[in-house]
């Protein structure tokens, strides 16, 4: 059975923590009108969404994917690299518990689950502002036992990772070259993003689709014309809180329920 865990735009994401955009004003009513029809797509492609407990004071709390990496053998719960979110982290592991064993990132670590990209057994994990050289380590060790390898991939000029690139498909990546270098996944199919679209590269695969924002159209006809599935959703709103569409939720398998 599929799951996404999600959380609900909590009311002060005004206040949200940005690094590389400038603070723009962010509609609540909007954001989350666009959150709502995001798990509606989520629902649409097979998903039961889980949701975990608002957190109105916590302005970056409906990001849920940087409290966790869910693997199919455990859940490692994360320490993110912002101090101000780590408050997130304690609902998010109550509600992974019920599904997993769970493993802790525990200081001098940081990781956001924003910068680990898993492809089969390979994890990439991006290094820059939010997750630190000891969090690879950290993470390195709880899964290389079994039988993942771990990588370490720099990342400039965007928040995380899968600010740059994330899957499509089963050996396709998209992604913006200007903010990690594809020498770094050789033996993968590259697709750059349309030069316009630098926020483009985050795509959230569920199944053989993907869900893809709606404002990314130029970026859109290039992943169509290599015969990617995609079901998009209007997402800029979010978007203004340096966010993309793997940010709002994690998504796994689970068996035997």
């Amino acid at each position: 059975m599929l799951f996404a865990l999600t959380r609900a735009v909590p009311a002060s994401i005004s206040e949200c923590e940005l690094t590389h955009l400038s603070r723009a004003p962010i509609n609540f009513e909007r954001a989350t009108a666009q959150h709502r029809q995001y798990e509606e797509a989520l629902e649409s492609l097979g998903c039961s969404v889980v949701r975990a407990p608002t957190l109105p004071d916590l302005p970056d709390s409906v990001f849920v994917e940087d409290a966790a990496i869910v693997l199919p053998e455990l859940a490692v719960i994360t320490r993110p690299g912002a101090e101000s979110r780590r408050g997130e982290v304690e609902s998010a592991a109550a509600i992974l518990a019920r599904f997993r064993p769970l493993s802790h990132i525990t200081p001098p670590g940081k990781l956001d689950g924003g910068d680990v990209l898993r492809i089969g057994t390979r994890i990439f994990v991006g290094i820059g502002g939010r997750t630190n050289v000891e969090g690879v380590r950290q993470l390195e060790q709880v899964v290389a036992p079994m039988g993942y390898s771990v990588e370490a991939v720099p990342v400039t000029g965007c928040l995380h990772l899968k600010t740059a690139i994330t899957q499509v498909a089963e050996r396709t990546l998209l992604l913006n070259p200007a903010w990690v270098d594809p020498g770094n996944f050789a033996g993968f199919e590259l697709i750059e993003v349309h030069p316009t679209e630098p926020f483009a590269g985050n795509a959230l695969k569920v199944g053989d689709t993907i869900l893809y924002p709606s404002d990314h159209p130029r970026t859109c006809d290039r992943l169509t014309d290599r015969g990617v599935s995609i079901k998009t959703v209007p997402a800029d709103e979010l978007a203004k809180a340096e966010a993309g569409v793997t940010c709002c939720s994690i998504v796994f398998v689970q068996e035997n329920l």
